[in-house]
């Protein structure tokens, strides 16, 4: 485990309830992975992004944050080796993250809300140092929502300041509808469950139980379960359709950046589609280890 801290759900519960309920399932072929960089390997994968900035793929990771060099290899941003949990890309620049200090340096175990506006080079302290550790974190509609696993609850933030605590939950990945702020979506060992009242109250979790979610546009809410099946959902959950199995085993990490670009971390590699998940292109290597 990394820094000692308590989670109300572990990624290993979802995880192994899922491959339970999904053993039996019948999943389209594994996606082609159209490249095999020969890079040094990342492990325990917290979150990815796009910095529209430079359309460049930033991947947040226990040992700090990478993006891959020319020839695939993993360069480290900035010159921070601390433990990036929850991890977002706000907007051109700006990235929101959550997480723990590298061991030998200073700081509070819980970082809670942190902030880089030159893409990860730099970050400071937003809010709730020392109280919070936000495991999954969203950018939607001008506000900011953190899943706390510290507490066990959702909190909403317009000014990455004061916060609206809101839904005490077991959940391990939200998703905020793009076109309603009050629809949020977390990822439970139930399923995925469903708020109506912008995360004051869910829904009990409803099947397929995914692992990570990642809502790109109002017709393309993406979900990834642990064989690495790869799901889209075109009316907001109710509905899903597997679309491809994502190549290297157990997912780490999932975003849809539109409605046919998704960035995927498995065990083995960081996997990029620019089609849906139809075809997928290995990024950087991964080493095993998740959350």
């Amino acid at each position: 485990m990394k820094n000692t801290r308590k989670w109300p759900l572990t990624a290993t519960a979802v995880l192994t309830l899922t491959l339970v309920l999904t053993a039996c399932s019948n999943d389209p072929g594994v996606g082609t992975a159209a490249t095999e960089p020969s890079a040094p390997a990342l492990s325990h994968v917290h979150g990815l992004g796009i910095d529209p900035a430079d359309n460049q793929v930033y991947v947040a990771t226990h040992d700090g944050i990478y993006t891959p060099g020319k020839d695939g290899t993993a360069q480290l941003v900035g010159d921070s080796r601390d433990d990036f949990m929850g991890f977002t890309v706000a907007k051109a620049k700006t990235f929101l993250a959550s997480g723990h200090p590298a061991p030998g340096t200073s700081g509070p175990a819980h970082r809670g809300l942190i902030e880089s506006t030159d893409s990860g080079k730099t970050w400071k302290t937003r809010s709730l140092a020392g109280e919070a550790d936000f495991h999954a974190l969203d950018y939607a509609h001008d506000t900011i929502y953190g899943y706390d696993s510290t507490n066990g609850l959702l909190r909403v933030s317009k000014d990455g300041n004061t916060w609206d605590d809101r839904a005490q939950l077991r959940a391990l990945d939200i998703a905020v509808s793009p076109d309603d702020p009050d629809t949020v979506l977390a990822t439970t060992a139930d399923g995925v469950a469903k708020s109506t009242d912008g995360g004051k109250t869910f829904a009990v979790g409803k099947q397929p139980v995914m692992a990570f979610v990642s809502w790109a546009k109002p017709d393309a809410l993406y979900g990834i379960d642990t064989s690495g099946g790869l799901k889209r959902s075109t009316d907001g959950g109710t509905t899903w359709q597997q679309t491809a199995v994502v190549p290297g085993g157990q997912p780490q990490a999932l975003t849809a950046v539109d409605a046919g670009h998704v960035l995927a971390a498995t065990q083995d590699g960081i996997y990029e589609s620019q089609d849906g998940g139809k075809t997928f292109t290995k990024r950087m290597a991964v080493s095993g280890g998740g959350r």
